[in-house]
């Protein structure tokens, strides 16, 4: 009894989850999963009057705190913890048409949450579709012979949300020439040279970028002069 003799105790009522085979003292009832101490004996939970109260364990902290606020009769449920040498909370007994009211409550949020989330993506989609579209289109203004589709291939890519690539730094975001003309040599690079395969044979990274610039150039100054240039690896 040393043990259960000492659960803080900050107000309200308190139920303790004991380690070992207790019996209620007063109808001998047990082993008892759960009791309240009453001046150091312990007292099942239909002696207690708490009998008609439900557990509710702890995890969900806006579904506790709502079933206390919705229930008139509550109590906290703590076992001890020998490792730690202290009593931890568990979850709290609550009245169950309370909690059910809770849950309806938290239902609520979460289907209000869920709907925000949804206006949210949808905010999100059409800001990508406009910028990716003004991206494009500052392409097309520095190189007029780039294809429209190759243009918008290329914004899309750059400006992919959470990828980090150009388009999404500030100075992707403030269509800087740098940021946008960095985009359309890594599309080139990717694109129209043999590039992806000079890496996947081994070939260093600053080599395979030397032996490609001379057709990188090409395409980005014929696109500057109004011509479509294709080329293939």
């Amino acid at each position: 009894m040393t043990r259960l003799a000492t659960p803080p105790h900050h107000g309200g009522l308190l139920a303790v989850q004991p380690l070992r085979h207790k019996r209620c003292a007063a109808c001998r009832r047990g082993p008892l999963s759960m009791l309240v101490l009453e001046d150091g004996a312990p007292r099942c939970l239909e002696c207690a009057d708490l009998g008609h109260l439900v557990f509710l364990p702890r995890g969900d902290t806006a579904l506790t705190r709502r079933s206390r606020e919705e229930s008139t009769l509550s109590a906290v449920v703590v076992r001890y913890n020998r490792r730690k040498s202290r009593y931890e909370r568990q979850g709290v007994l609550v009245e169950e048409a309370a909690l059910a009211r809770a849950e309806a409550r938290c239902l609520a949020d979460a289907e209000a949450r869920r709907r925000r989330r949804a206006r949210d993506a949808k905010r999100r989609a059409a800001e990508d579709v406009r910028f990716t579209e003004a991206f494009a289109a500052e392409i097309l203004r520095l190189f007029p012979g780039c294809p429209v589709e190759r243009a918008l291939a290329v914004a899309a890519h750059a400006s992919l949300r959470g990828s980090g690539r150009v388009g999404r730094t500030a100075a992707g975001r403030a269509l800087t020439e740098s940021a946008v003309v960095s985009a359309v040599v890594a599309g080139v690079r990717h694109v129209d040279t043999p590039y992806d395969q000079l890496l996947m044979s081994g070939v260093p990274r600053y080599e395979a970028r030397r032996r490609i610039a001379r057709t990188v150039e090409a395409v980005l100054r014929g696109w500057e002069a109004g011509v479509e240039i294709r080329l293939t690896g």
